[in-house]
């Protein structure tokens, strides 16, 4: 007998039940019928998928030291919000970094890391109305950013969603009770089958691969929104300290993009030279060759016919704050004019130090930017998609995942690093 005979069985016995007399009886055949017609629907859903019941994931088990390469279970659907992936690609962050250190409010361990991938779709949740968002099939392409996992929906935050590009009320990236999300509080993307929420992820663009939206998912959102909070019409001036990191030289190409006279600054020669290789237009200062005083006169000369003869007048009018530096910071508040903005993005432990003096008398703003909304991911597709922004990537086969994390602290490689799953080894 089939399955589907059996459940069709339930449903006919259960019908010439008598509720009244045999309720115990009536309410087993609805659980077990519920539960086949359950199993049934992931049967269907999983069609032509031929899923392991177990993969490989990378497991940090321990703060400071190298992923532990296991064997683990498939995750199983237990959530109607969620849909299973084959992740095809996921990429290393600053923040995967901090948090395998044990610095950054170090979450319960063993957890799998990763926060920005990509994959496709293998099985999704039983219920027509499971999916409330896209419209998701299995085969679908989509990208996942780690945050805006199982949101509350009913919160302060969720009900009035804040941020500079926000999405609908009732879903906010920001809920405080996501735990952080994907790779951060719970498990992520360095594995071949992951669990994510359906209302988090965005389907990717055609034309662009995987391993080009996984960088995207975080570096790539995060420098976006910051870049989008500064609110700045084409024409005026924005600094990038950073400029040849991972979040940096994607800044660098979306703000010249936009229109935006752009300053990238940077110190290290690697950096450097991946930032001026990206040819967008965009200046680019070796901060230790270059004063901010020089450098803000040069913008002042160069801005003469809009007015800006006083020195408090010249300079930025918005910079980002990327790297964790005492002296990054401080460079970068220099380069802005009097009333202009800092948005601080990077969070080092020991934080930063402001002058009063800058907020008072100079009339400088500081806000912090994190990670952008859904709406924002969207319309951030659409302009790569449109400009041609694409972050330079390294990509590593998956089973060398530690590799990877050692020439990410050697400094050795430029761009940002990306496991690809389709990589042969």
């Amino acid at each position: 007998m089939t399955q589907r005979d059996l459940v069709a069985n339930h449903k006919e016995h259960y019908y010439h039940l008598h509720v009244e007399q045999e309720p115990a009886i009536w309410k087993l055949h609805r659980q077990a019928l519920g539960l086949f017609a359950i199993h049934l629907h992931l049967l269907d859903n999983m069609a032509g998928q031929d899923l392991p019941s177990t993969m490989k994931a990378y497991v940090l088990e321990q703060f400071k030291t190298p992923y532990a390469f296991r064997d683990v279970p498939v995750p199983a659907i237990e959530d109607p919000r969620d849909i299973l992936i084959r992740v095809d690609a996921s990429s290393y962050c600053h923040t995967d970094a901090v948090l395998a250190s044990g610095d950054m409010r170090p979450p319960p361990l063993p957890l799998i890391g990763g926060h920005e991938f990509a994959g496709t779709i293998v099985a999704l949740p039983p219920g027509e109305n499971s999916l409330s968002r896209g419209g998701l099939k299995v085969g679908d392409r989509v990208a996942v950013p780690g945050r805006g996992h199982h949101v509350c929906g009913k919160c302060l935050e969720c009900q009035h969603p804040s941020g500079s590009d926000p999405d609908e009320p009732g879903y906010s990236v920001y809920c405080p009770y996501a735990l952080g999300g994907l790779g951060i509080g719970k498990d992520g993307g360095f594995r071949e089958y992951a669990l994510v929420d359906s209302k988090q992820v965005e389907v990717i663009p055609e034309g662009m691969t995987a391993v080009e939206v996984a960088p995207l998912m975080c570096a790539g959102l995060t420098i976006y929104s910051a870049l989008k909070k500064c609110d700045l019409k084409p024409g005026q001036r924005v600094g990038i300290m950073g400029c040849g990191g991972g979040l940096g030289h994607l800044g660098l190409q979306f703000a010249t993009k936009m229109g935006l006279k752009t300053t990238g600054v940077d110190v290290a020669p690697r950096a450097l030279e991946l930032a001026r290789s990206l040819g967008t237009g965009a200046d680019i200062v070796d901060a230790s060759a270059l004063s901010a005083e020089t450098v803000r006169q040069k913008m002042g000369k160069e801005d003469a016919d809009e007015g800006r003869e006083h020195y408090s007048e010249m300079g930025l009018d918005a910079v980002l704050i990327l790297p964790e530096s005492q002296k990054s910071f401080d460079y970068g508040v220099d380069l802005v004019r009097n009333g202009g903005l800092v948005v601080v993005v990077s969070f080092p432990a020991q934080g930063f130090q402001v002058s009063a003096a800058d907020l008072v008398f100079r009339r400088i703003r500081v806000e912090g930017s994190l990670i952008g909304s859904n709406r924002a991911m969207r319309d951030m597709f659409a302009f790569c998609v449109e400009h041609g922004v694409r972050a330079k990537v390294k990509t590593y086969p998956f089973e060398k995942l530690n590799e990877l994390v050692e020439d990410y602290h050697s400094g050795s490689v430029a761009g940002k690093l990306v496991l690809d799953l389709g990589m042969k080894s």
